[in-house]
């Protein structure tokens, strides 16, 4: 069997003492499935059920790869009628967001450690999120690395396929290459219409917190693209 090719490698980040005990004092609060370690764990499990999660049946958003998760708190606080889970592998980011979530007190959102690929293929069903978002992901910019990069067509149908009917595909990045790829990408699924229009990138507003990478992004000069895409109604 080839092995998997993952989009992530794990850095050597020092975790401070704060998000260390961050982990130990808020995952039970925030964290679903196994606490943040040295291996990322496998992903099978139960089906997440977000009305026993959360208490609530609500539209259910899907952040991947949250980084400290700046992006994904302000999300959540700014649309509480929403419910909102974020996916990431390094730790000591997962340990920065939950303090900052126990301090701001925000109750609709919830983590888990682990490979996104994986975890949107065993623990969400098909057809129960409202958004999958994606901001800014590793680019791999070296041609023989851009085999690593997040977005592929399996990865397009996975999300697609957890969408339900209208559901959307939000995404944004400050590499051109990564931009073509993602559009090319995602307009090749039959599961899913570019709500820019056939080639476009999104140019409408956006609801998007400004993330730190979108800062060093803007300060290098580049250009920010977004992609809008939704599942069609009739997929």
């Amino acid at each position: 069997m080839r092995p998997t090719i993952r989009s992530w490698v794990l850095r050597a980040g020092r975790m401070t003492a704060g998000q260390s005990r961050a982990i130990d004092c808020h995952w039970p609060r925030f964290g679903l499935g196994p606490p943040p370690g040295p291996r990322v764990p496998p992903a099978h499990g139960p089906l997440i059920d977000p009305g026993a999660v959360f208490g609530r049946r609500a539209a259910l958003v899907v952040e991947v790869g949250f980084g400290r998760g700046d992006a994904l708190l302000d999300a959540a606080a700014a649309r509480p009628d929403r419910d909102h889970v974020g996916i990431e592998v390094h730790a000591p980011g997962i340990g920065y967001f939950l303090a900052r979530a126990h301090d701001r007190g925000i109750g609709n959102v919830r983590v888990l450690f682990g490979d996104a690929r994986e975890v949107l293929r065993h623990r969400f069903p098909d057809r129960s999120l409202e958004e999958v978002r994606i901001w800014f992901p590793d680019p791999w910019p070296k041609a023989r690395h851009h085999k690593r990069r997040l977005v592929q067509p399996g990865f397009a149908e996975l999300a697609a396929s957890r969408l339900q009917p209208g559901g959307r595909i939000l995404a944004a990045t400050d590499d051109e290459d990564y931009a073509r790829q993602m559009l090319s990408v995602f307009e090749s699924s039959p599961m899913l219409e570019n709500l820019a229009g056939p080639g476009a990138f999104w140019s409408g507003p956006t609801e998007r917190p400004c993330t730190r990478f979108e800062e060093r992004g803007r300060r290098r000069g580049a250009g920010i693209r977004d992609l809008r895409f939704a599942r069609e109604r009739t997929a």
